[in-house]
């Protein structure tokens, strides 16, 4: 495999891609080379070595691009082919089989080959598509086209903002990773024994630590016991799957992903204040030093980006806009491609909350952990919309998963009649007045609830010392 298992978040690089050497239905050679020396021999297949420097640039980052794109997705293995990519340039790029390259195309790769395009708000690498631009014409890159952009003066980043749209990311320094077994090709089930089996054993006892219907698996060996088939039998219930108890392809890749997920956010838990920490006095202007809700929600983002990002660092979440946060903005900033200013304007907000939303919709709500967030002094009432209300789904969405009398929410960042009829719910069982609008009141008993369930003593509503009503 390569970038990670299909649906996951964090794009990492192969150490080899498979490539088949003719058009997808067309029976050829599969030859698995590593990954840079693949991009060596399409970059010099594809480009002139005596190009601009910068035009040369932008279009190995395209290269990469579509290379990851069509093994973050399976493209063609999710399609039953045993390869990563072609070298028909009429579904993907250049490659011949033992040619040479350019020494300049050499060492530009050697820099450059862990970075890749994606969209803002998206984890995928982007299907960079491309063409000569003089012979053939595409939607895509003109290969010539950056030679004159080039000599226009312009960066790498810009033509292919030129090129793809002004809404791009340049993702820097992915790392580079032995790749992982993908599914086997045969379901595992009762009385195998092999790897696989050990692989998605060891991933169901990670997964279960936040499903705890999901039984863990002892002994943790290469053999798929009558206990392992209970727990995949728990794991094809509790994500709408056929409950077999056999490992078929989706349910071997929907094991991947929420293990992976879960994986991903593992360390980033309980580093916010709690409620009772909350000052008495919020002021609104986000100032040097002062304990600020807003402030505290980019704190716990840039946490999240950091699990993402490799050039972001994490930041303790304190409400206060001090050095290290500041640092962490530019950093997020450069990342971007945003005006390093370590100040969250408008673009950066907008980049910051995309990058989230497309994170946190992709994982279920066990394998997120919020921190204590500060109540933002603003009423949420149906209709509203923002990081904020996404935060408060998300709180919701756990909490549901625990007191079955609160509906389930679709954390999606808007107010709508599923949230409204949660925070009823939750006001109902307990004992707020019932408004299904989100006060200072409701915001801090919902984050003291999710608190406790999450992280604290308390796993059932029931438990809850002065809950009268649970």
């Amino acid at each position: 495999m390569s970038t990670q298992v299909p649906g996951l978040s964090r794009v990492v690089i192969p150490r080899n891609i498979t490539v088949h050497l003719g058009s997808p239905n067309q029976q050829a050679e599969n030859v698995t080379v590593p990954f840079i020396d693949y991009v060596k021999n399409v970059a010099s297949s594809e480009l002139y070595p005596t190009w601009p420097e910068t035009a040369l640039r932008a279009n190995i980052y395209a290269i990469v691009s579509v290379a990851l794109n069509r093994i973050f997705t399976e493209w063609y293995r999710s399609r039953g082919y045993n390869f990563d990519i072609t070298n028909d340039t009429r579904y993907d790029q250049a490659f011949v089989p033992n040619r040479g390259t350019f020494e300049t195309i050499d060492r530009l790769v050697d820099e450059i080959f862990n970075d890749y395009i994606s969209r803002q708000g998206q984890i995928e690498p982007l299907y960079a598509q491309f063409c000569d631009g003089r012979v053939s014409q595409c939607e895509g890159l003109f290969q010539w086209g950056t030679v004159d952009l080039a000599r226009q003066g312009l960066v790498p980043y810009e033509m292919l903002q030129y090129y793809y749209g002004e809404n791009i990311n340049l993702i820097t320094n992915a790392p580079t990773v032995n790749i992982e077994e993908t599914y086997p090709g045969t379901p595992l089930q009762l009385g195998d024994n092999n790897q696989y089996v050990l692989l998605i054993k060891m991933a169901l006892n990670a997964v279960s630590v936040n499903f705890p219907a999901i039984p863990k698996i002892y002994p943790v060996d290469s053999q798929f016991t009558e206990g392992m088939e209970e727990a995949v039998r728990a794991f094809q219930q509790a994500f709408n799957l056929p409950v077999t108890g056999i490992i078929d392809k989706a349910t071997w890749y929907e094991i991947r992903k929420i293990y992976v997920s879960v994986r991903n956010l593992a360390e980033l838990t309980s580093k916010g204040i709690l409620v009772s920490d909350i000052p008495p006095d919020i002021v609104t202007e986000i100032e040097e030093g002062e304990v600020i809700p807003r402030v505290q929600l980019v704190q716990y983002f840039l946490n999240v980006l950091s699990a993402y990002y490799s050039s972001v660092p994490a930041v303790d979440i304190d409400g206060i806009l001090g050095p290290q946060t500041r640092t962490a903005i530019i950093e997020f900033q450069k990342t971007m491609g945003l005006e390093n200013t370590g100040i969250i304007d408008e673009a950066t907000w907008n980049s910051m909350y995309n990058n989230i939303l497309g994170i946190l919709r992709a994982l279920p709500p066990t394998a997120v952990a919020l921190p204590a967030l500060l109540y933002p002094n603003i009423v949420f009432r149906q209709g509203s919309e923002g990081a904020d209300v996404l935060i408060l789904q998300e709180y919701l969405a756990f909490i549901s998963t625990l007191v079955p009398d609160i509906p389930a929410v679709n954390p999606d960042g808007i107010f709508g009649p599923e949230t409204r009829a949660a925070v009823v719910a939750f006001q109902n069982y307990y004992g707020l007045p019932v408004t299904g609008a989100v006060n200072e009141a409701t915001w801090n008993r919902i984050v003291e609830v999710y608190r406790q369930l999450r992280f604290g003593n308390y796993r059932s509503p029931g438990q809850f010392p002065g809950n009268e009503i649970g």
